[in-house]
């Protein structure tokens, strides 16, 4: 059974950054796309950004575009967002998934395995 592990979170200011990290086990890491999400309180859990099994192709929330950024390491099994000019509106539990197939998705139900996820919080 794949588990995944994320770490990186913790209390930033406003316009800061922050490097989140996900640990995936098992050996067909390569075989799936993965994907981030977040979910503040009180909010329904959200996309943040997706890359493909290759990580040829990434896709990305209209409202992190151009400030945050997915990659991924096959040979680490690891898959990371960077996040840049954070805004306390991008305050949530962050959590990384696997796709149930090699491309992007961007909806939750596409995705079968998750992490405990980790808190981002943005301060003003």
């Amino acid at each position: 059974q794949v588990q995944l592990v994320e770490s990186g979170g913790g209390l930033v200011q406003a316009g800061g950054s922050l490097r989140l990290s996900c640990a995936v086990s098992g050996r067909t890491f390569s075989n799936y796309a993965m994907g981030w999400f977040r979910q503040a309180p009180g909010k329904e859990r959200e996309f943040v950004a997706a890359i493909s099994w290759s990580g040829g192709n990434t896709v990305y929330a209209d409202s992190v575009k151009g400030r945050f950024t997915i990659s991924r390491d096959n040979a680490k099994n690891t898959v990371d967002l960077q996040m840049n000019s954070l805004k306390p509106e991008d305050t949530a539990v962050y959590y990384c998934a696997r796709d149930r197939l090699a491309n992007i998705a961007t909806t939750s139900d596409e995705y079968d395995s998750w992490g405990q996820g980790t808190q981002v919080t943005v301060s003003s």
